[in-house]
């Protein structure tokens, strides 16, 4: 897309008026209009980089997701493993505590 307006009509005037003094502007800035204008289609996008490091990244955090949700389900296990632990614990030690041997 960038490279399209460098082929316009209104890009080669700008080249024109630039090159040839007629705009009201700092020598700079007129060399940088005028070396960005000169490029024309010159511009190579590189967005098959941009995408590959976007699925590299997509992919890497799918895999550390699966990982966490493993993780994360696994400890839920053990969480629910040591509360049926506690609970029986607690319904055995009220049983000895209620018992009329322990009066």
């Amino acid at each position: 897309m960038a490279g399209s307006f460098l082929q316009t009509q209104a890009a080669q005037v700008i080249r024109s008026l630039a090159s040839n003094d007629q705009l009201d502007m700092a020598e700079s800035d007129r060399q940088d209009l005028v070396a960005f204008l000169a490029q024309g289609s010159k511009y190579a996008p590189n967005s098959g980089q941009i995408t590959g490091i976007l699925k590299e990244m997509g992919d890497t955090m799918g895999a550390q997701l699966a990982a966490d949700t493993a993780a994360e389900e696994s400890a839920i296990k053990s969480y629910e493993a040591l509360i049926s632990a506690k609970e029986k614990e607690v319904k055995a030690l009220t049983a000895t505590w209620a018992s009329p041997s322990c009066s």
